[in-house]
């Protein structure tokens, strides 16, 4: 089932930050509590590897479990809050004009493209590479010890009636947007998906936009 679909309010020519994130790419910064993060599918069907950590104290971080217990189903869109390991509200999606997005697929390894697809695969560039990647050029320290479950944004991962999941044909179309609001200061890291082998990307991975506006004045 689709969540409801939710057009934003803000204007991006007020935005404090305007970036294209390049296909395949990683990619870590900071955001602070109240700005909003909007990422734009640019050309449909790009799959958006994304985990959040506390600026304070990485170790809390992302709670796949948490969030989906809060919510209440699989599948994030507007309303959704994203939970941290400690039960703490990370962000709240604001807007959504895509209708879901993945929490269960995972982000691709070399592991995972050989057990897929064949072992001939198993040195294609993969969504843990680019977060190994950007945490090895990072100086706070965090390792392979600190990639946790992730979320996809704008994948389709349907749950079967058996209980399995597929990777399908993306429900995202050019333009379609998620928007969040931070809840603290958090660490986004993002692996603009490399992967080739599934329709997650339409068998092209393409770039993003990252649109942040800064609090309102209160």
């Amino acid at each position: 089932m689709q969540a409801t679909l939710t057009e934003s309010t803000l204007d991006p020519a007020l935005a404090a930050a305007d970036m294209i994130h390049p296909a395949g790419e990683p990619w870590l910064m900071e955001l602070k509590a109240g700005q909003v993060l909007r990422i734009v599918d640019l050309e449909g069907n790009q799959a958006v590897d994304t985990i959040f950590y506390s600026a304070a104290d990485p170790s809390e971080r992302y709670s796949l479990t948490r969030t989906i217990a809060a919510g209440g189903r699989l599948y994030l869109g507007a309303g959704s809050t994203l939970m941290s390991s400690a039960g703490r509200s990370m962000l709240t999606i604001t807007a959504d004009t895509c209708g879901r997005h993945d929490t269960l697929g995972g982000a691709c390894a070399s592991e995972s493209n050989t057990v897929r697809y064949a072992i001939e695969k198993r040195f294609m560039h993969s969504c843990r590479d680019n977060y190994l990647l950007a945490l090895g050029h990072d100086e706070r320290g965090l390792d392979k010890r600190d990639v946790v479950s992730n979320i996809n944004f704008f994948m389709n991962v349907p749950v079967t009636p058996e209980g399995r999941l597929t990777f399908e044909d993306g429900i995202s179309a050019p333009g379609k947007y998620v928007e969040m609001r931070a809840e603290m200061d958090l660490l986004v890291l993002v692996s603009n998906c490399p992967q080739l082998n599934n329709p997650c990307n339409g068998y092209n991975p393409t770039a993003v936009r990252y649109l942040i506006w800064n609090p309102l004045p209160a």
